[in-house]
C-alpha cells in the first residue's frame, strides 16, 4: 500500500501565519484608531470631551457638531461653515477631471499611434514635468494667472490643476494604449478610420479600466489639494481643505474638539466614498495595462 500522496496540509495557526495576522492586525489598529477617535469625539458634546478619555464611545450621541461644522463654523468674519467650501471644491473639481483626462488620454493615444517628429522629445519633457516640485512652479503661475486676469479666481485653480495632472496622466495613457493590439489600429486605419473615428470608436471603448485609475487620482488629488487652493484662489474660493485649516486653526472663542473633528471627517468624506467604492476598479486598471510599457 502507499501512502497518502500530495502536498502536505498547511497549519492555520503556524508560526508563519500567526507573525503575518499579528503584524496585518497592528498596523490596520495603527491606522483605525485615529479614524475611531475622530469618529467618537465628532459625536459628543464638550463636556463629556473635558473628561478625558478620548477612546470611550459617547455616553450621549450628539450630531450638533457636524451640523455646526457644516453650517455654522466661524473662520474669521465668515460663520458659514464648509459648506461654502464645499461649493467651491465641487465647481473646481469637475471641470479639472474632464479636461486633464480628456487632455491626456488625446495625448497618450496620439503618441502612441500618431507619432510626430519630436514626439519623444515631447513625451520625455512630460515626463520631466510629472516630477518637478510644486514649489517651483507656484510664483511664476502667480505670474501668469495674473497676466490672463484670472488669479484668485475658481477657473484659475481648475486650469492649474489640470496643467500639473496631465504629465502623470499622460504616462498612465501612454503606457495603458501600447499594451493594446497595435493590429486593432492598423485594421481601422485600412478600413479608413482617422484620427477621432479610432480615438472614439475602438480606444475609449477599451479604456474603462485606465480611465477609472486616471478619475480616482484626480478626484483624490484634487479634493485633497491645499496648496494650490490657498495661494491661487481669494477667502470666497476658498476649496474645502483650506476652509478646514481656517476652522481648526481658528483662534476665536473655545478650541470645540468635536466640531474640528466632523468638519475633517466632512472633508474627507469625498475621497473615501471614492475609494471605497472603486477600489477594485482601481486595482483592475493597474492590472490591465496602466503601468506597462
Amino acid at each position: 500500500m502507499t501512502g497518502p500522496r500530495g502536498a502536505k496540509p498547511k497549519r492555520i495557526l503556524s508560526r508563519r501565519n500567526i507573525i503575518l495576522y499579528g503584524i496585518l492586525a497592528l498596523v490596520s489598529l495603527y491606522y483605525l484608531l485615529p479614524l475611531w477617535v475622530m469618529v467618537v469625539t465628532s459625536l459628543k458634546g464638550m463636556p463629556e470631551i473635558r473628561l478625558g478619555n478620548i477612546f470611550a464611545p459617547p455616553v450621549e450621541i450628539t450630531f450638533e457638531p457636524w451640523v455646526k461644522a457644516w453650517a455654522t463654523a466661524c473662520t474669521g468674519l465668515n460663520c458659514d461653515g464648509l459648506s461654502r467650501g464645499f461649493w467651491n471644491s465641487v465647481q473646481i473639481l469637475v471641470p479639472s477631471v474632464v479636461l486633464s483626462i480628456l487632455i491626456a488620454s488625446i495625448n497618450g493615444y496620439a503618441l502612441v499611434n500618431w507619432k510626430f517628429k519630436g514626439s519623444e522629445v515631447f513625451f520625455t519633457i512630460l515626463i520631466f514635468g510629472a516630477f518637478i516640485p510644486y514649489q517651483v512652479m507656484l510664483y511664476p503661475l502667480v505670474i501668469l494667472l495674473r497676466e490672463m486676469g484670472l488669479y484668485g479666481s475658481l477657473s484659475g485653480l481648475v486650469i492649474v490643476h489640470t496643467i500639473f495632472g496631465m504629465p502623470i496622466l499622460t504616462l498612465l495613457f501612454r503606457n495603458y494604449f501600447v499594451s493594446l493590439p497595435e493590429e486593432l489600429f492598423k485594421a481601422a486605419r485600412i478600413d479608413g478610420a482617422g484620427f477621432w473615428q479610432i480615438y472614439f470608436r475602438i480606444m475609449l471603448p477599451m479604456s474603462l479600466p485606465i480611465f477609472v485609475v486616471a478619475i480616482i487620482l484626480q478626484v483624490t488629488g484634487i479634493w485633497n489639494d491645499f496648496l494650490f487652493g490657498v495661494v491661487y484662489t481669494r477667502p470666497e474660493h476658498y476649496p474645502m481643505t483650506v476652509q478646514l485649516n481656517n476652522i481648526v486653526n481658528s483662534v476665536q472663542g473655545v478650541k470645540e474638539y468635536n466640531v474640528n473633528m466632523a468638519a475633517t471627517l466632512l472633508t474627507g468624506a469625498v475621497p473615501l466614498i471614492v475609494y471605497f467604492l472603486s477600489g477594485r476598479l482601481f486595482v483592475r486598471g493597474i492590472a490591465a495595462g496602466a503601468v506597462k510599457g
